[in-house]
């Protein structure tokens, strides 16, 4: 299995928690990969690219609750070319701040959204992050990160003979 986290970020901060991710749960699965959502686009989740990735959108929120700029061609992309995701596993991680109660994560929320809308499945709960509450979002977005992929391990078929 491999772990594909795609970053969509303005100031870094869901870049830092996705490294810090990738760090802490290596011993989990071997295979993690970091991409910044620049230049990517609802391609990224085509069956014969990634056959046994499991997809985790790591996002913040930026302006009156939108997705950041650099990941604003992928989101557009599940909307104006729209194809069904049904084989696609992912889970959210949405950094934002609860000072704007009503954009509060918005950035997570609407990948989920867009995401369920195609039939892709979300494994667990949404992980949101209130920059507000004086944590670091790298030192708890890993810890959720390891409860979430023994969740997703749990899940997954085996894929070895007995």
């Amino acid at each position: 299995m491999k772990l594909k986290i795609l970053v969509g970020t303005m100031t870094s901060t869901a870049d830092y928690v996705a490294q810090a991710i990738q760090m802490d749960c290596a011993d989990l699965v071997p295979d993690i990969e970091v991409l910044l959502m620049d230049g990517l686009d609802i391609s990224t989740f085509d069956r014969v690219v990634e056959q046994d990735a499991i997809y985790l959108i790591c996002t913040s929120t930026y302006g009156q609750g939108d997705v950041p700029d650099n990941a604003r061609a992928l989101y557009e992309s599940l909307d104006s070319e729209p194809k069904f995701l049904g084989h696609v596993r992912y889970g959210v991680i949405a950094l934002g701040d609860r000072t704007y109660q009503q954009t509060f994560a918005f950035g997570g929320k609407k990948f989920d959204e867009r995401l369920q809308g195609l039939g892709a499945q979300r494994i667990g709960d949404i992980w949101i992050h209130d920059a507000s509450a004086g944590t670091l979002p790298e030192t708890e977005g890993a810890a959720w990160c390891r409860e979430w992929l023994a969740l997703v391990l749990s899940s997954t078929p085996s894929t070895e003979a007995a």
